[in-house]
């Protein structure tokens, strides 16, 4: 009967397979449809099982003719592994596989600048992603920035010999980049990134990360900097939509916060230990900002004016959200480094109620955000749109606060770590009112494993905080980058 089936329903049916054990299985039941899968498959993922590695390389194109993204990860090789992927096996990726627009390196220790030269074969090429490649440099990035006229997307993740920027230069002149993420790259600096120019008007997403945490004591020293002359910091990103800036310090007029003011088209905004940062730069965001969507704050104690020792943002922060942006949708508020008896923390509740009661919030993250107990809760119970809460050790929430989540109208999704002030009981307050989608809890002291099970559709119970644990490696040292692999 498959057999009478035509060529396009049986490749509608393919298609909606998305696991590669799947899709190789079923391969395998008729010569047709090893050749229909063939002729579908455009992404292919590989690492240390793929030896004789040019051989492979070379088997697979002719495989699958029709390739157009590839990755090479080898995280966790060993020599016993077998060779890597290296120049040679590029070379022979760049005369087999003609369709390729998507390729990612991730810990590909052979590769140099004579193989990144390669990537110019590539015409189709329109995204990069580099990750933890420790013999490229400046010149061989220039060389793809030259090569690859297509480019439009490029992620450096631990690329640490990559320090000269005359690559940035001449991308920003071509003004081809839409995406630029740099994370973790030892030699790149913030202020190295102002130098992409006339570039920043294409960019939709920019994303820095700076490993280590900034040394509040000292203020940045940018070199291109003149007292009262702007001109480094007069360009224009008003297509950028999405930005993250992670363990930067700033000082007025000097630094990346300058596209605070700038971003008018911004929906999605990440700041994590911003050192410098203050009120004034988020109220101009809010109001030029209508359609922000997402915002994400990670902050940290440090001395603000009056020599308060606190986390510089205040409620003026989160009442110009609530006026200015009304279709913001997804809020977390992280705060490292604030000890529950010191008020260290600059917004109050009554702030994050205002945000809370004002946008259509579907998604609230609070983390170690002792500013936050019961009564917090009974606001969040009328939040008409909440549909995902997750609370990360929140010491003042008792089973009193549950009792008024358990009201939310639209709650589906609830993840609780590291909460000891709430019992089996205030859990169950919750499950017997509310037909949860997902209920995750970590190292919550006073919940049991069989106060969770079967209390919704997705159960994750664990005595460890694996996700606490992640997190804080994170603030600390930033070595934690797959999101943006999967």
């Amino acid at each position: 009967m498959m057999d009478d089936l035509p060529d396009a329903l049986l490749s509608e049916i393919i298609k909606r397979l998305t696991r590669t054990s799947d899709l190789n299985s079923l391969s395998l039941v008729s010569k047709r449809l090893y050749n229909i899968e063939g002729e579908l498959r455009d992404a292919v993922h590989l690492g240390c099982d793929l030896f004789p590695v040019t051989l492979a390389v070379t088997s697979l194109c002719s495989r699958f003719p029709n390739l157009s993204k590839v990755e090479f990860n080898y995280s966790g090789w060993k020599p016993e592994h077998g060779i890597q992927l290296d120049n040679q096996g590029l070379r022979v990726l760049s005369s087999c596989c003609h369709s390729l627009s998507d390729l990612t390196l991730s810990f590909c220790s052979f590769i140099d600048d004579s193989g990144l030269s390669l990537l110019a074969c590539f015409k189709k090429l329109m995204s990069l992603r580099f990750n933890t490649l420790p013999k490229i440099t400046s010149c061989g990035l220039l060389s793809v920035a030259v090569g690859c006229k297509s480019l439009s997307s490029l992620y450096l993740i631990h690329c640490n010999k990559v320090s000269n920027v005359e690559w940035l230069e001449y991308l920003g002149r071509t003004r081809s980049l839409e995406e630029l993420v740099v994370f973790n790259c030892e030699r790149i600096r913030q202020f190295d990134l102002q130098r992409l120019g006339a570039g920043w008007t294409k960019l939709r997403k920019f994303e820095l990360q700076i490993r280590g945490l900034p040394d509040i004591l000292f203020d940045p020293d940018d070199p291109s900097y003149v007292s009262h002359n702007q001109y480094r910091y007069d360009f224009c990103c008003e297509t950028l939509k999405d930005l993250t800036l992670v363990r930067l310090t700033t000082v007025p007029e000097i630094g990346l916060h300058c596209l605070l003011s700038k971003c008018v088209a911004l929906e999605k905004l990440c700041l994590s230990c911003i050192t410098g940062i203050k009120d004034n730069d988020m109220v101009t965001l809010a109001h030029n900002c209508s359609n922000l969507r997402s915002i994400s704050l990670l902050l940290r104690p440090e001395y603000c004016e009056g020599y308060a020792y606190r986390t510089a943002l205040t409620d003026d922060t989160l009442k110009a959200l609530a006026l200015r942006c009304p279709m913001l949708q997804s809020v977390e508020l992280a705060f490292f480094g604030c000890l529950p008896e010191w008020p260290e923390i600059g917004f109050t509740q009554d702030g994050l109620i205002t945000l809370i009661q004002s946008c259509p919030i579907h998604e609230l993250v609070l983390r170690r955000a002792n500013i936050f107990d019961d009564e917090g809760m009974k606001a969040l119970s009328c939040a008409q749109f909440l549909e995902s809460l997750k609370l990360v050790q929140i010491i003042a929430i008792t089973n009193a606060g549950m009792r008024h989540l358990a009201c939310s109208p639209s709650l589906m999704n609830l993840t609780l770590e590291l909460c000891d002030g709430i019992t089996d009981d205030g859990v169950g307050e919750v499950v017997r009112r509310r037909k949860l989608d997902s209920l995750t809890t970590e190292k919550c002291a006073k919940v049991s494993q069989g106060a969770v099970n079967g209390a919704a559709k997705s159960v994750q119970y664990t005595d460890d905080c694996p996700s606490f644990k992640r997190w804080v490696d994170c603030c600390l040292y930033g070595n934690k980058y797959c999101d943006h692999l999967a």
